[in-house]
């Protein structure tokens, strides 16, 4: 699966939300998506799931798909066993087979003594399993999961834990967004951080619990110099940001290119202040630190 230059507004006036994402999604990769709140992190997983149509880009070679939302609509009027047989019959299964995948992932949820109640009548937790079960009904080769531990009781945490891991096993990729840094932490191959609406991808696992010091923002010039812009300046072959946190530039490598590396905390403040300038676009972001082999977003 591939996001090729990948974004997402709510109208042609309306700011871009994600912009300009473009990044390989392999298979059996455990992604581990983060941002602070109104960073776009449920916007990308909507488009990556194929519930949102980007704005601009495309999502190209999209497996078969399960989605947990950040809400599930629980006012739908059906009971939990009949939505969720909907559901089956919708990604494909036949009616036998639908029927036993329902009592599994019911059973396997801790849900089944609410299999005939209706869905407007369930608490949040209850509401989770059901649309947990949904996503999974199907063993999807794509599974995208947006706060879905939030509200589920111990034993329906560790099921959801075990359904993961048969995923990946199974050769699927699983990406997901949790408020606890901790979850799958010994899992996770992939960190995406979504900064001023790009991603930066850092390699997870231990030992990579924490986010590199530095960003390396790729800034495209349109017919102007670097040392023409209000705030930059080309010094000695070092780029700076004047009055602002000391700013290296890396060597040029392809023409109307300039890198520009960043510590972290600060390249959200810096994206913004590039986006206003005339005859600058921001092309791309990766961590300051990696080398030509590692990911990076795409023009």
């Amino acid at each position: 699966m591939r996001l090729d230059a990948v974004g997402k507004r709510y109208g042609l006036r309306q700011p871009w939300i994600v912009r300009n994402v473009s990044q390989e999604v392999a298979a059996g990769r455990l992604i581990r998506l983060e941002g602070p709140n109104g960073s776009g992190k449920s916007t990308l997983l909507k488009m990556m799931a194929g519930v949102s149509t980007p704005s601009a880009g495309k999502v190209i070679g999209r497996p078969h798909t399960g989605y947990v939302p950040e809400r599930f609509p629980a006012a739908l009027g059906f009971g939990v066993r009949e939505y969720l047989q909907h559901m089956a019959r919708i990604h494909g299964l036949a009616a036998a087979d639908a029927g036993t995948a329902v009592g599994e992932w019911l059973e396997r949820l801790g849900a089944t003594d609410y299999a005939r109640a209706p869905l407007r009548t369930l608490s949040k937790g209850m509401c989770q399993k059901v649309a947990i079960a949904q996503a999974l009904l199907s063993r999807p080769g794509l599974l995208v999961l947006d706060e879905a531990w939030t509200g589920l009781d111990q034993a329906a945490r560790g099921a959801l834990d075990a359904a993961v891991a048969d995923r990946l096993s199974a050769g699927g990729t699983v990406l997901f967004v949790d408020h606890d840094p901790a979850r799958l932490a010994d899992r996770v191959d992939e960190r995406w951080q979504l900064a001023g609406g790009m991603v930066i991808v850092v390699a997870g696992g231990a030992g990579a619990a924490r986010a590199p010091a530095q960003a390396t923002v790729i800034v495209e010039l349109a017919g102007v110099e670097a040392a023409s812009l209000p705030a930059l300046a080309q010094l000695d072959g070092v780029l700076a940001v004047s009055g602002g946190p000391g700013i290296v530039g890396e060597p040029v490598t392809e023409p109307g290119l300039i890198a520009v590396t960043i510590r972290q905390a600060e390249s959200d403040a810096l994206l913004r202040e590039l986006l206003t300038w005339d005859g600058v676009h921001v092309a791309g972001l990766r961590p300051a630190q990696a080398g030509p082999g590692q990911h990076r977003t795409g023009r």
